[in-house]
């Protein structure tokens, strides 16, 4: 082979791996200078950044069978009312990172106040004790003592959920005896879901404070 010949095949070998080089991924087309390698190329087509964000978010969040499970399992029972409160959490918020079983109890003449402990579970492994207290106002009479199973969303780790955390106005739900409302603060929403006695509270407005210890103070 003379040198022509030689130099000839080597620009086709360099026009090929050019051409093979224009990878399509997700509808675009990623140009790679010629003489790369198969296996550099491939190294780089490890799935969009969407793809490897969705999956991640999986890993630290609650699906919604499972906290339906476990929110039967706390409460000691199954309504239709708790699987339609659950389903509209997840409609309107998506998947929880995090939730609190507690318990708590109440009172109200118009004013009212409230007072829980319970323990904050999240996804990725981390809990905390959790305490609460908080006044209400509006057409609210009664009291009552019960159980409080609220999912908690984007809460960046356990010592974030230690603030005040304002009632959503027009927020509550309830059907078939559970109800649900929303209390948000710095992008950070919690979603209490009460059952029967539990749901004094839903026709009122206030905020909740969640704290690291027990007090009696409401403010």
């Amino acid at each position: 082979m003379n040198r022509m010949e030689s130099e000839d095949l080597a620009a086709s070998r360099r026009g090929a791996l050019t051409r093979l080089g224009r990878l399509t991924a997700g509808g675009l087309i990623l140009p790679v200078a010629a003489g790369a390698s198969w296996p550099a190329l491939a190294a780089e087509d490890k799935g969009s950044p969407g793809d490897r964000g969705d999956k991640n978010d999986e890993d630290d969040t609650f699906d919604q069978d499972s906290v339906l499970k476990d929110a039967a399992e706390f409460f000691g029972q199954t309504t239709e009312g708790l699987a339609k409160v659950i389903e509209k959490a997840f409609k309107e918020q998506g998947r929880p990172n995090a939730y609190i079983k507690g318990q708590e109890a109440g009172a109200a003449i118009t004013v009212g106040l409230r007072y829980g402990d319970g323990t904050l579970v999240m996804k990725h492994g981390g809990t905390a004790q959790v305490y609460w207290a908080g006044p209400s106002v509006g057409f609210d009479l009664g009291a009552n003592a019960s159980k409080v199973f609220t999912l908690v969303y984007k809460l960046p780790k356990p010592a974030a959920i230690y603030r005040r955390f304002p009632g959503v106005d027009g927020s509550l739900y309830y059907v078939g005896g559970a109800g649900i409302n929303y209390q948000r603060a710095d992008g950070i929403t919690l979603a209490p879901i009460r059952l029967g006695v539990g749901l004094r509270a839903g026709a009122s407005v206030g905020y909740i404070h969640y704290r690291r210890e027990k007090t009696y103070n409401p403010f």
